[in-house]
């Protein structure tokens, strides 16, 4: 069973309950063979401190001391690791070296019976060159072995492999039977050819088809996955997993593994690394070791460089900059440059997943950045759910210090005293109306002061969209006096746009959905702003304070009043979390939402937006913030659905 403890999009940190305990992913298994041991799998786990390790069954199995001490003593004492241990079925080698001489039912059967906690199924390795039909018939033998291996898996949790070459469409209906099966972690296979010739656009393609098919509750490992170059790409695309053999063949062949590529030791100058390993060491003692101490140092470092990554990765995801990260690895090699450029025909996946807003701003780092979700996310919601006010100008400013209406206060102003008017500001988002702000991401986002290309034509072609769609009389480029001058000869008197009033009709429609203002403002509005920096803080209606404006992100925070007014302004499901009347007490008590106890949702959610609460007869029980998707919240069975802030 697999808990979501903390997430940035559809990367995760999580807990897999196995019956050796709990695994926290992502994690790096790494491979022990048993006939061949570079590191000792007790140090793996004392020293390094790995949780899991994968070994071979069919390697085991072939080798008669071998296979009889597993059946004897059980795989964890034969590779002397109290951890998780995980098995492969023999599947690689078939794709190394032909057919392999065992049957599906008894590599399934003889994983089960020497204790290994996580078995693998024998499935067909799809290679990329193959054709679309041999590649269908392949998976129709994997999902027909699957299916046998359920009934024989008996307490081993298994390993259901995602099989389909390079072809999207079959990789996501192998994934989609598969999450109907009763399997319980889905390696993505067939991937080892692709990472070895570098086609990591190509990989990007097969993971994103096969999370589009797979249950969100089950881990995702990407079979063969090692080096650490890609961790922080895979793990934002959703792997969950990793295994790889490469530490140690890399260190027979003296080749040492660092973030930004493999390098042999004999064309290496300098090592500037300070893992545990190489701590003290300089190259020409390491060239002048033994054959067999030198392997066993380099293989030493791989993996603490693996590890070290993974950790990286991991803070970056508590931290909320994996996209950050992501970007900055990729730019190691013009392969993984290719990949991370290949994200941008996903922004639709990738935005279900991608929250509200983040602690962390968005940095820029290139034009690869445009293609982030969140770009989409506001294109999205400005041009469906944002109304600009029907007054008689529009005015358009450059970009200014953030947050603009601030900065552009006199500007406005003057405008104001002559013309009835409305304020864009040109971004890299696109044109921001002045109400929106504050609002994650714009007002939480750092860009260079010279704009490259790609984001000059980015802006252009969306102020162009705003100037053939706008509903203004005029729409005009400020210029200081000389703007004035024109609005002076051609307005027809004072506006009354009140940018207060604007913001709180506005955030509540991006973030709620249209007629949202509607629901939540009908009545007479009070705005309580702070003091200091003469913001909003509070809305009340009628005098009932009914939501708070966060100033970290501009949103809204609800309070019960306002949850009541929405309640009766939108249909169900919109904003909506339907729980289970077991549930509904303790959630009225403040406590926050279990998935299991999570009935239904509005599809449209996105972690971290607001959320009311409510029972089957829709009364409001609490509100709070989502933690996951519907999707999610309907398959995990243990975790936090929804954040309670405070019961109804």
């Amino acid at each position: 069973m697999l808990e979501l403890i903390r997430r940035d999009g559809l990367a995760r940190i999580c807990r897999l309950h196995t019956r050796r305990g709990e695994l926290e992913t992502p994690c790096l298994l790494p491979v022990v063979n048993p006939r061949l041991i570079t590191v000792r799998p007790r140090e793996l786990y004392d020293i390094f401190g790995f949780q899991a390790l994968i070994t071979n069954s069919y390697i085991i199995r072939n080798d008669p001391l071998t296979r009889e001490a597993a059946l004897r003593d059980g795989l964890h004492q034969l590779l002397d690791f109290p951890g998780v241990v995980m098995t492969d079925s023999g599947t690689f080698q078939s794709h190394m070296y032909g057919e392999v001489e065992v049957q599906n039912r008894e590599i399934v059967e003889f994983q089960r019976d020497i204790g290994s906690d996580i078995g693998t199924v024998l499935d067909i390795f799809t290679e990329p060159e193959w054709g679309r039909e041999r590649t269908a018939e392949s998976i129709e033998v994997t999902l027909a072995r699957t299916v046998e291996a359920e009934g024989l898996k008996g307490d081993m949790m298994l390993a259901g492999v995602v099989q389909g070459s390079v072809y999207p469409d079959l990789r996501e209906d192998c994934a989609r039977r598969l999450a109907d099966m009763k399997v319980d972690v889905h390696p993505v296979g067939g991937v080892v050819p692709l990472m070895e010739h570098y086609r990591f656009a190509d990989l990007v393609e097969v993971i994103v088809a096969s999370k589009k098919g797979l249950r969100p509750d089950r881990p995702v490992h990407l079979f063969g996955a090692g080096h650490p170059m890609l961790f922080a790409l895979a793990v934002l695309l959703g792997c969950d997993m990793f295994d790889s053999a490469s530490y140690a063949k890399f260190a027979r062949d003296d080749r040492f593994m660092f973030l930004e590529g493999t390098f042999r030791l004999q064309d290496m100058k300098a090592l500037e690394c300070q893992c545990p390993a190489c701590a003290g060491h300089d190259l020409e003692e390491i060239r002048g070791m033994t054959h067999s101490r030198r392997t066993e140092l380099i293989a030493r470092h791989n993996l603490w460089v693996s590890k070290m990554e993974l950790e990286r990765v991991k803070r970056a995801i508590l931290e909320g900059d994996l996209w950050e990260l992501v970007e900055r690895r990729c730019r190691s090699h013009p392969a993984l440059l290719d990949a991370l450029r290949s994200l941008g025909k996903h922004q639709e996946f990738l935005e279900r997943f991608e929250p509200l807003s983040r602690e962390h701003a968005l940095f820029y780092t290139g034009p690869e950045t445009l293609n982030r979700p969140a770009f989409l996310r506001y294109q999205r919601r400005s041009r469906e759910r944002y109304q600009h006010p029907s007054t008689e100008v529009g005015i358009t400013f450059e970009e200014p210090e953030k947050p603009y209406s601030r900065t552009l206060r006199g500007a406005m102003g003057s405008i104001l005293e002559i013309s009835d008017a409305h304020f864009h500001v040109i971004s890299p988002f696109g044109p921001v109306p002045i109400e929106l702000d504050e609002i994650y991401p714009i007002s939480q986002s750092l860009f260079p002061k010279l704009v490259d290309q790609q984001t000059r034509e980015r802006i252009d072609r969306l102020m162009e969209d705003l100037a053939h769609n706008h509903g203004y009389r005029m729409g005009a480029i400020w210029e200081g006096e000389g703007t004035l001058e024109i609005l002076r000869m051609l307005s027809k008197g004072r506006g009354c746009f009140d940018i207060d009033m604007a913001r709180v009709g506005a955030v509540a429609d991006y973030q709620f959905g249209k007629g949202a203002a509607e629901a939540l403002l009908e009545g007479n509005v009070t705005l309580v702003k702070s003091k200091n920096v003469d913001r909003i803080r509070n809305v009340l209606v009628d005098g009932e304070h009914v939501a708070s404006l966060r100033a970290e992100d501009g949103f809204f925070t609800l309070h019960p009043a306002g949850a009541r007014r929405l309640l009766g302004g939108l249909a169900a499901p919109r904003s909506r979390v339907v729980v289970d009347d077991d549930s509904v007490e303790f959630n009225r008590k403040g406590r926050n939402v279990f998935c299991s106890f999570v009935l239904d949702a509005d599809p449209e959610l996105r972690p971290q937006d607001e959320v009311m609460v409510v029972d089957g007869n829709d009364v409001l029980v609490a509100i709070g913030r989502a933690q996951l998707t519907r999707e999610e919240m309907l398959c995990f069975r243990k975790g936090v659905a929804v954040k309670v802030r405070e019961g109804a």
